[in-house]
């Protein structure tokens, strides 16, 4: 084990501040409840003499408040309409930065088990406002850069596009990639066009039941490990033996649901969300507002949250028994379902019609005493992690930390930046489920190391 001693804490402001404006919170962004998200990076000592801590540190506090530019409502804070709706105000109160000492080297952080190592260490604990950045120097000369930011402000695909565009200006390079803020792309239909396919979906509180009265025993554990390439091809090759070719993330999350339906009694249902991005689905929103189709006002530019949240559900015993490529088509169906512009516009929709009531993704929730499992799966394999080069080069290592809390488990697999074609898996999940990943997947799912990551 190894402690982190703070050095200086400080409050960093765009260099050139904005006038006060509110920033109302999209549809999309309502659904999201109050959590706080966990990303780092890990870098190896800088070969340039010109790169010493003591100049890195100056260097990041600047082109920080250079970032807060372009992407001004991260130095701002939510606050509450007078209906009770988050909102943000967009003041330049400004992001707490932390300059922090570890007393270890690289190569001895485990990251295998990252409640250990990460929680508390290496990303910062948000205390007020939308973002905070920590900054830890090891004995060894590298460096981790931690943020922890609001959910419901922004989703993966925008802060890394924070991310790359800080980089960018740290290189002192042109951002490539101006955020937009056009909450106008997100409107609902006039009037709303709602099926009752969302209440599957989404659940408004009011309508969540109380909470179940068996005493869970297991807590959720957080682990990361890697998985090579060819175990990957694999998988893929062995959920499309039927003939319907899958996706290597479909694959993935296929191979996982079986897995965590060996944890449940065969009568007890088992249900697995996908995270969907959809903007590559809503790219042609611009012309609902009749707005040119330049860089700045692609959906792909687009800061906030554009997610939904599709669901499978099957009997434990079922899925314990289908093959992989039949589960495989199951997941398929279901997430194929939410990759369509009018599945976004008509959840804009459903959520529209139920303000200013709150609602939530249903697997969030645990509905039934006799739930089974229950998981979610995100995707950062577009997350170029190679882009957040700060000018002493790219980061050994980079992932998501997100113990969210709660009895819904959590999984993100990510692009390995060691290994070409590897993947790299942050998991949060009953600690049940985890013995069933080594157990079941010991092939698959490989403990990460340091001498994986080069340390």
């Amino acid at each position: 084990m190894f402690s982190v001693s703070v050095k200086q804490t400080e409050v960093i402001r765009a260099e050139t501040p904005v006038q006060n404006l509110w920033l109302p919170m999209s549809n999309l962004d309502l659904l999201i409840p109050p959590l706080d998200v966990g990303v780092f990076f890990c870098y190896k000592k800088p070969t340039d003499h010109r790169h010493e801590n003591s100049c890195i540190i100056n260097l990041i506090k600047q082109s920080l408040s250079l970032a807060l530019v372009p992407f001004y409502p991260l130095a701002g804070e939510v606050v509450h309409t007078s209906q009770g709706e988050p909102e943000l105000l967009c003041n330049n109160n400004g992001v707490e930065l932390v300059h922090a000492c570890a007393s270890a080297e690289l190569k001895d952080l485990d990251l295998y088990h990252p409640d250990d190592s990460v929680e508390g260490k290496l990303v910062p604990v948000k205390t007020k406002g939308v973002l905070s950045v920590q900054v830890t120097e090891f004995n060894c000369g590298g460096l981790v850069i931690g943020c922890t930011f609001d959910h419901r402000v922004a989703d993966a695909h925008s802060m890394n596009m924070f991310f790359e565009s800080w980089a960018e200006i740290t290189r002192s390079k042109p951002v490539s990639c101006f955020p937009s803020f056009r909450r106008s792309m997100l409107h609902s239909r006039r009037p709303p066009l709602v099926t009752n396919f969302y209440n599957t979906l989404y659940v408004p509180f009011s309508s969540l039941p109380p909470p179940p009265t068996s005493t869970l025993k297991n807590t959720l554990v957080s682990r990361i490990y890697y998985i090579e390439a060819n175990d990957i091809n694999n998988l893929q090759r062995v959920s499309s033996l039927d003939g319907n070719p899958q996706s290597k993330l479909i694959s993935f999350i296929s191979f996982l649901w079986k897995i965590i339906a060996k944890g449940d009694d065969d009568f007890k249902t088992c249900r697995i969300g996908v995270v969907v991005d959809g903007r590559e689905r809503l790219n042609d929103i611009v012309n609902f507002d009749k707005i040119s189709n330049t860089d700045s006002f692609r959906m792909q530019n687009y800061f906030g949250n554009v997610l939904s949240v599709p669901s499978g559900e099957a009997s434990s015993s079922d899925l314990k028994e289908m093959p992989l490529s039949q589960v495989a088509k199951m997941v398929h169906k279901f997430v194929s379902g939410a990759t369509t512009k009018e599945h976004f516009r008509g959840l804009i929709d459903w959520v529209e019609v139920h303000r200013p009531e709150r609602a939530v993704t249903k697997i969030y929730t645990r509905m039934e005493d006799d739930d089974g499992g229950a998981v979610v799966v995100s995707s950062g394999m577009r997350f170029q992690m190679e882009k957040i080069d700060f000018g002493w080069g790219k980061p050994q290592f980079g992932s998501y930390h997100f113990p969210w809390g709660g009895q819904t488990g959590y999984v993100m697999p990510m692009p390995s930046v060691t290994k070409n074609g590897d993947w790299v898996v942050y998991m949060h999940l009953l600690q049940k489920h985890l013995d069933l990943v080594e157990a079941m997947g010991t092939k698959y799912f490989r403990p990460l190391s340091a001498a994986y990551l080069g340390f």
